[in-house]
């Protein structure tokens, strides 16, 4: 049995999106910025997808500017906000994903712009005080918080955030690419400036993705070349991307709440199928709370073994797909800096668990009885 359990890296493709990009590939080749009648009708397919979208969340059509996924969405947002809008000091937290924290370093190669970090605790939920505290410092900001750990899964209050910003004149950016398409966004309510999306997280194409920017932020050229993406974001658009983008954000939003009650509950199956099992000789990093955790999502730290580098290898052998971190980092030397930046134990192994609407509880039954098997052997 093969049991895919890494959803937090890439989902696979729901066969509904296929079939909607296979016409785009086939039939719909012309490009949207021709003014003849193939690029009439392509242009037709991407402003279709970008309404559709926009009624997703309630914003504006304008606001979304179409992108290769998430990493480049958060890069532009934090680009545009030191070279357009004249932020000096990026406020984040060492538990970013490196689209922003990485992002965030390359930035302070101009020399005004400096970057502070906020403080976390052992479940990564920030220090809103120390936030408050950062924001009182002199200069122009940006607050960019993750709206869901993509390793461990906890989560901020977006509304919450978004009021300590205003109410000190920063702009807010949230890396929303782990939650878009797994909760519901209403952007005429939520007071945000940029928020990220990737299409392969929740059963979309890779390559392709989005950066909602609010219409009070005006924008010029970032990505020069063409006019696209209203001046934006040169480039031709990915066309067959583009609608299966807008096709898999439509499955999302059909049921959104019946797929978050599922997935939950093959979450918490888990989690008490290994308490069971290890008792309290079994962690779990990040948050657990479902009203504060990410659904899709589960980090768990066995005991100690002599053998704790080859758990993943021995999953894997025997069918089982989960990562030790971040899908963007795999192959690094390095360690987890999610983990280590909640100063968890780095001698225990751990697994991060990540469902989909279409995980099934006998795979995850399988998953359990192969970690079963992992530790009676190294544990004996």
């Amino acid at each position: 049995m093969n049991v895919y359990l890494d959803n937090a890296s890439t989902t696979p493709m729901a066969p509904e999106v296929i079939d909607a990009m296979i016409p785009i590939m086939r039939d719909v080749f012309g490009n949207p910025s021709s003014s003849h009648s193939f690029g009439r009708k392509s242009k037709a397919y991407l402003e279709t997808s970008r309404r559709t979208i926009a009624s997703l969340l309630n914003c504006k059509p304008s606001e979304i500017f179409f992108t290769s996924g998430g990493t480049e969405a958060d890069n532009m947002a934090l680009l545009t906000a030191v070279k357009e809008l004249g932020v000096t000091t990026i406020i984040t937290s060492p538990l970013e994903h490196h689209a922003v924290g990485h992002t965030a370093e390359a930035l302070k190669m101009f020399p005004e712009v400096v970057v502070k970090y906020v403080r976390v605790d052992k479940k990564g939920h920030i220090d809103l005080n120390h936030l408050e505290e950062l924001l009182q410092e002199e200069g122009k900001k940006i607050v960019s918080l993750m709206h869901a750990n993509n390793e461990i899964g906890t989560m901020i209050d977006l509304q919450k955030v978004s009021t300590i910003c205003r109410d000190h004149g920063a702009y807010f950016h949230s890396d929303t690419v782990q939650t878009m398409g797994h909760f519901s966004f209403d952007l005429q309510e939520l007071d945000i400036d940029f928020i990220t999306c990737a299409a392969h997280k929740f059963h979309g194409p890779k390559g392709i993705g989005f950066l909602y920017v609010n219409n009070k932020i005006k924008v010029t050229n970032l990505i020069h070349g063409g006019g696209q993406e209203r001046g934006f974001r040169g480039g031709t658009e990915n066309m067959y991307g583009i609608v299966g983008l807008s096709k898999a954000m439509e499955l999302a939003y059909d049921n959104v709440e019946g797929h978050q009650q599922y997935v939950q509950g093959l979450k918490s199956y888990m989690i008490e199928q290994l308490k069971d099992y290890f008792g309290d000789d079994v962690d779990f990093y990040g948050e657990t709370d479902p009203d504060r955790s990410l659904y899709t999502v589960l980090n768990v730290c066995f005991p100690k073994t002599d053998k704790a580098g080859m758990l993943l290898f021995t999953l894997d052998l025997k069918g089982v797909a989960v990562s030790g971190g971040s899908a963007c980092s795999s192959g690094a030397a390095k360690g987890s800096h999610v983990l280590e930046g909640i100063g968890a134990d780095m001698t225990r192994p751990n697994a991060r668990f990540s469902f989909s609407r279409y995980t099934t509880k006998a795979e995850i039954d399988y998953a359990l009885e192969q970690v079963k098997a992992v530790f009676e052997k190294t544990l004996a």
